[in-house]
């Protein structure tokens, strides 16, 4: 098993500018002190065999990887064990809370995480992307156990990611909790809307980011193919988090691919900036100086 660390960089990030679209800063994701060259995140879960799990990783771009440690089949049917098919030394790891129902589940699950990356000498060890979940229909997260379970990993040490609905205030209150990223749902997990309330998640960014511009605001959930991430992307999100959209495809690989352009294309054309939509036509060509017909 591969046990070295993830090439990543953790140099502050320069300043993302409209105009500087070539700098790797552009499509680099900051979170928790640790800087990652991809701002796709995706899971490990669902796919039929861990060498097309192994291929879509790849594919996709990503070098941040999220395992569910409750849920998790690290072997399979084989007794080949998964993170030896995950290449350690390019990524980050990121444990996540996935099967938990209360805040003291998803504490003691995030504990089990960091003892297990701490003895691979991975980066993520103190990360945990945090989900308490309000029932098994929705999948929807429990607003309250969260923020409890937020508040109390944040004081073990813990630089958490934490999964939440689209409410701004819900987001705001694990921002103020110490969250280290907010990561509202696109719309339920597994489900492959999209986007549902792209209205709500552009609050979410306006509040978030009011005082500190870098905050990271990662979408997580729901997406179901590539223009799902490139809108993401176009609303002003930092990042994206993804599996089913991935696994569940005909095509896993070329699905990962598709999203590794789609992350790429909704970025930069947050960062050039869309035209305003307008109600009636604007001519494309200059009205003035037209060369006029004359009688003959």
């Amino acid at each position: 098993m591969n046990t070295g660390s993830p090439n990543n960089t953790n140099s502050p990030n320069h300043t993302d500018s409209p105009t500087n679209t070539d700098s790797p800063s552009v499509h680099r994701l900051s979170v928790a002190g640790i800087t990652l060259a991809s701002r796709v995140i995706v899971g490990t879960g669902k796919y039929d065999t861990l060498e097309l799990m192994r291929d879509s990783l790849d594919a996709s771009g990503s070098n941040c990887v999220t395992v569910a440690v409750r849920r998790e089949k690290l072997y399979d049917r084989d007794g080949r064990n998964l993170l030896e098919t995950i290449d350690l030394n390019r990524f980050t790891l990121l444990p996540n809370t996935a099967g938990c129902y209360n805040a003291k589940d998803a504490v003691r699950v995030a504990r089990m995480g960091r003892e297990i990356l701490k003895d691979l000498n991975n980066p993520g060890a103190n990360w945990v992307k945090l989900e308490v979940l309000g029932d098994t229909k929705t999948l929807l997260p429990d607003p309250i156990a969260t923020l409890e379970a937020c508040e109390k990993l944040v004081a073990d040490g813990f630089q958490v990611l934490c999964y939440t609905s689209d409410c701004p205030i819900m987001a705001s209150r694990l921002k103020a909790a110490g969250a280290a990223s907010v990561m509202p749902a696109g719309s339920p997990i597994g489900s492959g809307q999209g986007i549902l309330n792209p209205n709500n998640l552009k609050i979410i960014l306006e509040y978030l980011k009011s005082d500190d511009p870098h905050y990271p605001v990662i979408v997580d959930a729901g997406v179901g193919t590539a223009s799902d991430v490139s809108q993401v992307f176009e609303l002003g999100a930092d990042g994206v988090l993804l599996n089913t959209a991935i696994a569940h495809a005909r095509n896993p690989v070329l699905m990962a691919s598709a999203i590794r352009h789609a992350a790429i294309a909704g970025r930069e054309a947050f960062l050039a900036g869309r035209i305003p939509k307008r109600l009636y036509a604007t001519a494309s060509s200059p009205e003035e100086g037209l060369i006029t017909s004359r009688p003959y």
